[in-house]
């Protein structure tokens, strides 16, 4: 009778030794400064890799239908490249674009003013445009190929998370 308590105590140490040795792997962001402050570490967990971007429209608009999109976004990117951004549902006048890189895990200001013109986080938006409620040219270069999240605020808040493989 005495072997079943003393048998379960001891299965039950071991499993709390091994819960309590196991390395947990905590990979915590590095939010570069200058990011706006309504940008939280908590958003980058709310990207889903396996929904990509997808073409729409007649104007070979990639991104979430009905929701926000890119044209401009299926050329080569890490070279300084002019892309458009739309969104519809939303009439707030300013759009603020974090990129982040998934292999090496980094955030990235990756919209310019200009050709060779300064990063920059948010800009303001214009009218409709291509059937968008507002919309907003910018320049865009990215420092590597790979997959990309470029997650989109407008009201301070995540609006919409558009995810690209940029393969050049």
């Amino acid at each position: 009778m005495k072997k079943i308590p003393l048998y379960f105590m001891f299965v039950t140490m071991l499993f709390i030794v091994a819960c309590s040795s196991e390395e947990t792997l905590e990979t915590s962001l590095h939010l570069p400064e200058g990011l706006p402050s309504f940008v939280q570490e908590s958003d980058f967990t709310e990207i889903d890799w396996e929904r990509k971007a997808v073409e729409f429209g007649e104007r070979e608009m990639l991104g979430n239908e009905n929701k926000s999109g890119v044209i401009g976004a299926n050329t080569s990117s890490v070279n300084r490249e002019k892309w458009m951004w739309h969104l519809w549902g939303i009439e707030h006048r300013e759009l603020t674009v974090v990129g982040f890189h998934k292999e090496t895990q980094t955030i990235h200001q990756v919209l310019y003013k200009g050709p060779s013109g300064d990063p920059y986080w948010s800009g303001v938006t214009g009218g409709e445009n291509n059937g968008a409620d507002i919309h907003m040219p910018s320049n865009v270069t990215l420092p590597e190929k790979g997959e990309w999240a470029f997650l989109l605020y407008t009201n301070d808040e995540l609006f919409d998370i558009l995810v690209f493989d940029i393969i050049s």
